[in-house]
Order: structure tokens, then sequence, then C-alpha cells
């Protein structure tokens, strides 16, 4: 029994090695790199080696594709920032469809100042001839993406969409013009349909608002400048470049170019509720309000805004992540992964811009959830 006894230390040390590598003991994460601990700031609002290591997952995991460009914004002071090899702050992001959500606060901005009517037909001249049925549509239709009119975002063949379609093929010239043509296939305001093709309809009545002229140049400059004057320059975002067709039509659905900072800070302008950096209202709070209110046809949808809230059919792929962040969290999205995400429950905006298919963009969507998860909800 006393020799038992001595060997029983002896057996229980050599046992060791094994039952650390079953998983029962806690392994050391590994260390930090220099970039993941460079991207946080000392205003981070959240644990920095927590977030530095959420932030690092989003530009070094396998399977999210290309993060190029990360800034986090919480309570108006700069987290996190961090850009891939190649990008910088002064790079300038297409947004794709993140132009749909400055398009909304340009139609804003017209109705607040009169010039147009949210509940009354859409000023479309070429749908107020006698008989024609899609001159019941209003600007809220318009706004909320169901107007009722023949459309196919995403076609199979690609030339099939009506978006390539406007964009590249037949309709390029004059992208207002086509799709307005497009006839009825529902009842205006009967269903949701997301339409990129809308939000060019939606930059031609702000630019018809803006001039009669039919010059391309004269129209082309009377949105810039709108823009310019009363959302870019306010809010000192200096990198703005909108693209225009050739009838001079801001390709309001796809083509706006701005830096990382610069969507940074057009995502705390829609926090704010509209008011700029120095407390001035650029736009009616009621308007952002409205903006972030499901739409009768759509509880993930407002006025060209993505929102986070329940789908209807669960089976649904969602846009966001109801079951990780607050109702109250909206976001611009754009193809491949372009996203500017409020929160304004956790006084939070999220900018991710890259590249990444379907299938990564799914995965990579949790990954940004796991950084706004960091910060707690007021």
């Amino acid at each position: 029994m006393n020799t038992l006894r001595s060997l029983l230390p002896i057996a229980t040390l050599a046992l060791l090695p094994a039952l650390s590598s079953c998983g029962d003991v806690p392994q050391e994460p590994a260390p930090l790199s220099e970039d993941a601990l460079a991207a946080v700031t000392a205003d981070a609002g959240a644990p920095t080696n927590e977030l530095a290591s959420e932030v690092d997952d989003l530009f070094t995991r396998e399977g999210l594709g290309e993060t190029r460009a990360l800034v986090v914004m919480q309570n108006g002071k700069l987290a996190a920032e961090r850009y891939a090899p190649g990008y910088g702050p002064d790079t300038r992001f297409v947004s794709w469809s993140m132009a749909k959500t400055v398009t909304a606060v340009m139609i804003g901005m017209l109705v607040a100042d009169g010039r147009l009517r949210l509940d009354e037909r859409a000023p479309v001249e070429l749908w107020h001839r006698p008989g024609d049925a899609r001159g019941e549509i209003t600007l809220r239709q318009l706004l909320q993406m169901r107007s009722g009119l023949r459309h196919t975002e995403a076609g199979d063949p690609p030339y099939e969409s009506s978006e390539v379609r406007m964009l590249f093929l037949d309709g390029r010239d004059d992208m207002a013009r086509w799709a307005e043509e497009q006839p009825l296939e529902a009842e205006p305001g009967a269903k949701f349909e997301y339409s990129s093709n809308t939000s060019v309809i939606l930059a031609d009545i702000a630019a018809r608002a803006l001039t009669d002229s039919e010059d391309p140049e004269i129209r082309r400059r009377a949105v810039a400048d709108f823009l310019e004057a009363r959302l870019f320059a306010p809010l000192g975002m200096t990198s703005m470049v909108p693209e225009f067709d050739a009838s001079g039509t801001l390709i309001g659905g796809s083509l706006i170019h701005g830096t990382a900072r610069d969507w940074a800070r057009l995502g705390e302008f829609l926090r704010r509720k509209g008011t700029g950096p120095g407390g001035e209202q650029l736009v009616p709070s009621r308007w952002v309000e409205q903006m972030v209110t499901p739409s009768p046809r759509s509880p993930q949808y407002g006025f060209q805004t993505w929102l986070n809230r329940p789908l209807d059919d669960p089976e649904e792929e969602h846009p966001l992540f109801p079951d990780r962040a607050p109702a109250s969290l909206f976001s611009l999205i754009g193809h491949m992964g372009q996203y500017v995400i409020v929160s304004p429950q956790q006084r939070l905006t999220v900018v991710r811009l890259g590249h990444s298919n379907t299938e990564e963009r799914i995965a990579m969507l949790q990954q940004l959830a796991d950084v706004i998860e960091l910060y707690p909800v007021r």
C-alpha cells in the first residue's frame, strides 16, 4: 500500500499533458499583432483587446472576403480605424447601393423646402397622361420601393436584370427615362420590390425640383451644388464625388464615391437625426425618423434605408441581424459588402467597406455583429 501511495503523484504528473490537450484547460489566446492593437484608439468605448481582436478578425479570418476599410465611431468619437494594404484614409470607395440613402436625404431636404410633396402624385410628367395608372404612384411609395413598376434587380443571365440594362445597356444614356418608361406589374403601393432604378427616378425628380433645364450640365450642376451646399460641406464630407449619366441625372441608386471617414460622417449625421456636428438641423428630425420607420410592405425597409427588424417570413435571409442588435439599428448597404451601420441605442456607427461574395458576406456580417455586441445598449 505504501508503494502504491508513492506512485500516485507520479502517475498524476504523467497524465497532465494529456489532460491539458483535451481542451479542459483554457488555452492562452494568441498575442494580438501591432496592426490589431494600432487600430483601436484611447476612446474605444469597449475593452481594447476585445475590440482589437474582433476588428482583426474582419481583416484576417478566412471566409469573410476582403475588408478594405473599417471605421468605428462611438458617442461621436473615433473608436477604431483600420485599412487593408493599398487603402487608407484618403481612398475613395464606391458606394454602390449606399447611395440610395443619400438620395433619400436629398429628397427629404426638398420636401422640407416645400419643393416636393411626400404623399402627392410623383411629379413624373410621363405618368400624367390621361388613363395612365402610373400617375397614382406617390413619392412615399417610390422611397419605400413599392411603386409597382416592372423590375428585376438581379437577372440570370445578368443582361436580363433591369438594373444592368439601365446602368450599362439600352438605358445608360438617360437612365431615369428608361426607368420611368417601365409599365406597372402591380398596383402602386401593393408590394415591396427592391429597385435601383427607382432610386434613379427619385434623383431625376430631385433634379427637376431644382431646375427646369433639360441641359445635362445644368442638371448635373444643380444637384451637385445642392448636395455640396446642403449636406457634404456642412458635414465636412470633402471627398464625396457623385456620378451622373449623360442626361445629367445623378446615379442615385449606386454611384457616389467617398472615403470611409466621410461615410462615417454620414452615419453619425443620421444617428443624430439630421443634425450637423455643430448642432445645425440639416434635414428635419422627423424625416430621419420616417427613413427608419418600416414601410407597410417591408418591415426591413424604410425610406431607401435597411432596418434591423424581424421579417414576416423567418425563412427569408435577413440583410442585417435582428437577433443580435437593437431593432432601432439601421444601415446603408451596398453591393459586395459595403455597410454603414448605425445603432442609436449604442451611440454607434460602424463602416465596413470591401469585397465579399454572397456566402462570405453572410459570415462577415456576423463578424460585424461581434464588433457591435461589444457596446452596451442604452
